[in-house]
């Protein structure tokens, strides 16, 4: 069993409830959105908080309720432990409880992304075994789908394809299952890199794949470049990803907003010919081919 107490306050008290349930002997502390006012795109090295925040903090199970409420009063000098959300959580493989909602997945007309020890009843289907982890896509994202369908729906057959930006390396071991030569993946996060590599190989496509730190790139240019990552970055990167696409290849940029859209497009423009947007949700992904 564990105690787990959440309170939601101003982001401008965020820091000072984290601290105080730190010093209270909190196991761990997760700081959340309390009133549905996502931030999609923080600038780079930020880290800001919701206008609403809810901290939630676990404990011991035996660590009394009536005392940490009273630890809060006192340390804030108010009553603010009369909004305190107390729960007693069973212990449970945490590593497995996202299975309940994690379920196998189409993409297109034969890409399946299926957890470990799941599979459609699809005989054709090509199926990517991969669990959700640290790093950043699993498919569930309309950002990642975009990518994803885009990809079933090509001939990636001797293809060479870069990843940038790869997170889990969802895209490269896709494009790698669904015919392509080679991949070449690449993120600025280490776990990324080691999700990645781990993902490769449950899937048996690591002696195709090259795993890059960003200075180590490769200086080469690809068939395909994708790049799922957000607007603002995508249009700071310009010169670097085209200089990536050989002439003629063809650059997919998701993790776009639709009202964003028009701004990437036309920051790629100067050396891609771009196409219609593809459109999940409000998420869009952009398709461009190599012109310059």
């Amino acid at each position: 069993m564990w105690l787990q107490l959440s309170l939601t306050t101003p982001k401008e008290q965020a820091p000072l409830i984290e601290a105080l349930f730190e010093n209270m002997g909190a196991l761990s502390i997760t700081l959340g959105d309390a009133g549905d006012d996502p931030i999609l795109e923080p600038g780079l090295g930020e880290a800001p908080l919701w206008q609403a925040t809810v901290v939630t903090a676990l404990f011991e199970a035996d660590r009394d309720p009536d005392e940490l409420r009273s630890l809060i009063d006192q340390s804030l000098n108010s009553d603010a432990s009369r909004q305190l959300k107390i729960e007693h959580l069973e212990d449970q493989a945490w590593e497995r409880a996202w299975l309940a909602d994690f379920h196998p997945m189409p993409f297109g007309q034969r890409l399946w992304v299926c957890p470990t020890g799941q599979r459609p009843e699809s005989n054709d289907a090509i199926i990517m075994e991969l669990d959700p982890g640290l790093a950043f896509g699993t498919g569930t994202h309309p950002t990642t789908a975009l990518c994803l369908k885009w990809l079933d729906s090509i001939d990636l057959k001797g293809q060479t394809v870069i990843d940038f930006g790869c997170g889990s390396g969802i895209l490269a071991v896709a494009a790698l299952l669904l015919g392509a030569k080679q991949a070449i993946t690449t993120d600025h996060d280490p776990q990324a890199l080691q999700a990645t590599l781990d993902n490769a190989r449950k899937n048996h496509v690591e002696s195709r794949l090259e795993i890059k730190e960003p200075r180590q790139m490769p200086v080469i240019q690809a068939d395909i470049l994708l790049a799922n990552i957000l607007a603002g970055t995508l249009i700071q990167l310009e010169t670097v990803l085209a200089s990536q696409v050989k002439p003629g290849g063809r650059i997919i940029l998701s993790g776009i907003l639709i009202e964003q859209a028009d701004d990437v497009s036309q920051a790629f423009s100067a050396h891609f010919e771009m196409q219609p947007p593809l459109i999940q949700e409000e998420w869009v992904a952009l398709e461009g081919r190599r012109i310059c």
